[in-house]
């Protein structure tokens, strides 16, 4: 493009500038007229060669002459006249010297030069300026939007995790897995990294080329500090434990740990940078630590034991904290993470006090560091407490309780006034520390027929052979309209250790069983003995009163499969049962407990 036309297209205050470099000795209007003449020649060649400079005075005179006559042409009287007066100037001036001539020319070209090379200079700066303020606008943007998800991820995901995890350490369902948690903390992670990088770079061509005001230099060192905050607040929250405290010998009971018994834990961070990769000897998909063999050690007081607290050795909660380190050039972050409240016990008979502590801390609070929870414990509703009484029987069974068996359970522990109410409260006393009217925590029973499940009738709970948990009362309604020989199968509300029996119907009278507890069930399945139970009739002829298990399932059908030995009768028959006995009173065999009215 040629220089004068682009000098006409400066703004106002730029053409000032080009004003002042001309003057009647040399007037604009020459430049303008004869702009793509003088610009097609070398005027620092002619500003040094005399003879040179004679010959371009007279080209430029002619140049003149021909633009008169294009004015005469147009019939500009004014445009000529000025043509002729400008000529005339010239030659007064510089017909006896027309190297200065030629030295003015050459100056005003440079000094137009000059002129666009400083705008262009500023136009350079000012876009370079308009692009470093893109660029860190950028990385501001990139830095909120990490906020903003590493918000999310530390105060919703991982805490929802942490929830769910509570649940399933209580028999609830399986928490979700950590490798999605972990793709997102790396991604963010991995942006920060870059955005440091990127920072890094911009320092670097930041030593090469600068000027004032320059945007990345007035705003780099706030965006290296925010950007390493939040890397360093990312990982600081990227340690969790990913499995809790617990026994191998009690796996469906974590954070109950007995003193000299060794337990597992596992530590992951949810960070996987790629540098890390290079630290390790082979590949692996994240960053853990598991503890195998850990082991909690009892310390022996002397002296009185004044001190003791208000709280009983099962109710007293505590944690286990891990801290490690994280080393990078020029970086070091202290992380730590704790476990979730804890149990320790010295005696494997304090076990099912210890877990009912925990079931309750887990089922009503979302906070890791309320040791002293179990001073003031809440009340649960019985809404929460139902599922978690399920979920204990779901979790080392294939089936939990269903809502006739903890409408029972309901009513033992509300009362018959607030039965049913899904909002009623029940204090943790009720539930593990108040005797009931016989003489044991409720908890305790519920854990006793836990462990008579698991040892003894696992395949009949499972197949929904036992409705289990009944009152007598809803017992005689499910039986009376029922075939006689009908009969269930429930557990004692006797029995703390947990026991079974079972009762049939037989016209209208109701006949109940003495509770089979773990000794007896051990010596006999409970399957062989409802196959040989036997009574005597009036006839003195022995004969099995239990022909079809509730409502209508033949005997035989519901368990023959479960049966030991196909044909063997235990015991010799000492009881005789007439109908006209009253209902709840039951012959037995040898191996068949003494008449009961539980």
């Amino acid at each position: 493009m040629a220089q004068w036309f682009q000098l006409q297209q400066l703004d106002s205050k730029y053409l000032e500038q080009v004003d002042q470099l001309y003057d009647d000795n040399f007037p604009m209007e020459i430049r303008q007229y004869l702009s793509a003449w003088i610009e097609s020649h070398d005027w620092d060649m002619v500003a040094t060669s005399d003879s040179l400079a004679v010959v371009r005075f007279h080209d430029l005179l002619a140049q003149l002459d021909v633009q008169y006559s294009r004015f005469a042409l147009e019939n500009n009287f004014l445009l000529q006249h000025n043509i002729r007066k400008i000529k005339r100037n010239l030659q007064d001036h510089f017909q006896e010297d027309p190297l200065q001539m030629a030295m003015i020319i050459c100056n005003c070209l440079k000094e137009e030069k000059k002129i666009l090379a400083s705008i262009i200079k500023k136009e350079v700066r000012h876009r370079s300026c308009l692009l470093h303020t893109v660029v860190v606008n950028q990385i501001s943007d990139i830095l909120c939007l990490a906020e903003q998800i590493q918000f999310n991820l530390v105060t919703v995901e991982v805490p929802e995790w942490k929830h769910r995890q509570q649940i399933a350490c209580i028999g609830g369902p399986p928490n979700a897995c950590l490798d999605q948690l972990q793709i997102w903390f790396t991604a963010v992670a991995e942006g920060l990294q870059q955005v440091r990088q990127q920072l890094k770079m911009l320092q670097e061509l930041e030593q090469k080329y600068t000027y004032e005001n320059d945007p990345v230099t007035q705003g780099k060192s706030a965006l290296e500090e925010r950007a390493l905050a939040l890397f360093k607040y990312l990982i600081v929250n990227s340690i969790v434990v990913e499995r809790q405290p617990c026994m191998p010998t009690h796996p469906q009971r974590p954070m109950v740990l007995k003193t000299g018994v060794q337990f597992t834990v596992k530590i992951r961070l949810l960070v996987k940078l790629q540098e890390f990769n290079y630290q390790l000897k082979k590949y692996v998909p994240y960053l853990a630590a598991e503890f195998r063999h850990l082991q909690l050690k009892e310390q022996k007081i002397t002296g009185n034991r004044s001190n003791e607290g208000p709280l009983i050795v099962t109710e007293e909660l505590h944690s286990i904290s891990f801290e490690t380190q994280l080393c990078q050039p020029g970086l070091q972050v202290e992380l730590e993470t704790m476990s979730l409240p804890i149990v320790v016990i010295s005696n494997i008979s304090q076990l099912p006090s210890a877990w009912a502590s925990v079931m309750w801390y887990n089922m009503l609070t979302c906070e890791s560091k309320n040791l002293s929870f179990f001073l003031s414990p809440p009340q649960a509703t019985w809404n929460q407490l139902s599922n978690v009484l399920s979920w204990q029987f779901s979790s080392i069974t294939k089936r939990g309780l269903n809502d006739e068996q903890l409408s029972m359970l309901g009513d033992k522990l509300l009362g018959g006034e607030a039965a049913g109410n899904p909002n009623g409260l029940i204090p943790w006393t009720k539930f593990c520390k108040n005797v009931n009217e016989k003489s044991f925590p409720f908890w305790l029973w519920i854990e006793g027929i836990l462990d008579l499940i698991k040892r003894h009738l696992l395949c009949l709970w499972n197949d929904g052979c036992i409705m289990g948990f009944v009152s007598k009362e809803r017992e005689k309604a499910l039986l009376k309209d029922k075939e006689p020989g009908t009969f269930l199968l429930r557990f004692s509300e006797s029995s703390r250790e947990g026991a079974i029996t079972f009762t049939w119907v037989e016209d209208v009278h109701f006949h109940t069983v003495e509770p089979y507890t773990k000794k007896e069930l051990a010596a006999v399945t409970f399957p062989d003995i409802l196959r040989n139970y036997k009574v005597m009739a009036a006839e003195n002829i022995p004969e099995n009163p239990l022909l079809y298990l509730y409502p209508n399932i033949p005997k035989e059908s519901a368990f023959t499969r479960y049966y030991s030995r196909p044909t063997e009768v235990y015991g010799v028959l000492t009881r005789i049962i007439n109908p006209d006995e009253i209902e709840n009173v039951v012959g037995y065999s040898q191996t068949a407990p003494a008449t009961h009215t539980d």
